[in-house]
């Protein structure tokens, strides 16, 4: 199959798997705000996506090897599969009236291991079908529509889950899958890449060799470690977020939605400068210069902003420039990685790049609620309140200050390491 015609497969797969991620995300937002107002904790709902990410950690450095030897659309179609059984699961515990956070939990845990396995394959069917000349505007596209998913998902979510409740929300869920499974499987050819892994290599072996080559491309592994820094710092942001939000005074759902949906926004103008801008002559230095300003504005804008339209600034200015460093890396990795490896390469990197996550989720939400509400209840009329406010919420606001000084540190430590490295199409 000629690339240029399998982009036009791949747009197609693109726009129905993005429907899909909506309707998924649309579940996601409404279960998380189901158990936060049902327990209050925000290590409650952080550990639905601890259980959600410790399964990918755990089996991801195996997945590549497994991607690498099957067929890449029937495991995809398999895995989609077996997620949208276990949303039906939700859906039965919700109407007879049993569903519990620990189900959450469990199935959770289950959708991530589904998607340990298919996330390998995904990569590497969107590099067979994608023209090498188009990696930086196909990224720019998956940013995209991530952006719009950012914006759309509270508010559909919000809109679909007062009118008909948890039911109706799951409903929207699986007809999206239907309509993305059907796509997928009746529409889309993805050819296998040459020389495939077909030996029975056993799974330890190829983990070797799939971490055997990151450790040949030091540039690679010094930027998956450098990720892998970040998702700790984001992950914990992740998890304060809504307890903060949720909590303070001048907060609430509505003002969760609208941080979430200026995350949203400013993802879409990053994803059209994406598509918009011209190759740059050092992609390793856009990705330390994105993240570097990330890290250096939302968090501190949270943590000392006192209204939902200084939090949705801070939102814009951490937001902004992911998608172009998202683009850049995905270049860079895509160039490098040869085809017929990506799936071993690219799980170790899910592995080394994302363990942090599960890390950053529990210590985000431990913190805020054992360490920082607990510190900040005693600091009464003094600077502390003037800087962070009072009451619930207040701690939430004084960890985002740390957290926004360990990503600075974060970015300097691998600015230096990084700095002999030049990366570009041109070599």
């Amino acid at each position: 199959m000629k690339k240029q015609n399998s982009l036009k497969q791949y747009l197609l797969l693109w726009s129905t798997q993005s429907l899909s991620t909506l309707g998924s995300g649309m579940t996601s937002y409404a279960l998380t705000l189901w158990l936060y107002q049902k327990t209050g904790l925000a290590l409650e709902t952080a550990m639905l996506q601890i259980c959600t990410f410790a399964p990918y950690v755990l089996m991801s450095i195996f997945a590549g090897a497994l991607s690498d030897r099957w067929n890449k659309k029937l495991t995809m179609l398999g895995c989609d599969l077996f997620a949208a059984m276990s949303t039906v699961a939700v859906l039965v515990l919700a109407l007879t009236g049993r569903l519990a956070g620990w189900h959450l939990y469990l199935i959770n845990a289950f959708n991530g291991l589904m998607n340990t396995i298919q996330r390998p394959a995904g990569e590497v069917a969107a590099t067979m079908l994608i023209p090498k000349e188009s990696y930086q505007r196909t990224s720019g596209l998956r940013s995209l529509s991530d952006s719009l998913n950012n914006i759309l998902t509270p508010v559909f979510a919000t809109a679909v889950f007062s009118f008909g409740g948890l039911s109706a929300v799951i409903a929207v869920d699986l007809i999206t899958f239907a309509a993305a499974f059907t796509v997928l499987g009746m529409f889309i050819k993805i050819p296998e890449p040459q020389s495939a892994q077909k030996e029975k290599t056993s799974l330890l072996r190829s983990a070797r060799e799939g971490l055997s080559w990151l450790k040949s491309k030091p540039v690679v592994l010094y930027l998956i470690l450098f990720l892998a820094g970040i998702n700790l710092v984001a992950s914990a942001y992740n998890a304060v977020l809504p307890a903060m939000i949720l909590s303070k005074q001048c907060g609430g759902k509505a003002a969760l939605g609208l941080v979430n949906a200026a995350v949203g926004a400013a993802t879409l103008v990053g994803s059209m400068i994406v598509m918009a801008a011209r190759k740059p002559k050092d992609r390793v230095r856009m990705i330390w210069l994105s993240l570097l300003f990330s890290m250096s504005t939302e968090n501190f804008l949270l943590a000392f902003g006192k209204t939902p339209l200084v939090w949705c600034i801070g939102a814009v200015c951490g937001w902004i420039a992911i998608p172009y460093m998202g683009a850049n890396l995905d270049v860079i990795l895509r160039t490098e990685i040869p085809e017929n490896m990506q799936g071993r390469v690219f799980s170790c990197r899910n592995t080394l790049q994302f363990f942090t996550i599960p890390v950053g989720y529990y210590l985000g939400g431990m913190l805020t609620d054992k360490v920082f509400e607990p510190f900040m209840q005693g600091k009464s009329g003094t600077v502390l309140n003037t800087l962070f406010g009072s009451g619930k919420g207040s701690g939430a606001a004084m960890l985002f200050s740390v957290l926004g000084l360990a990503g600075m540190a974060v970015c300097i430590v691998f600015g230096i390491l990084l700095r002999k490295y030049k990366w570009s199409e041109d070599g």
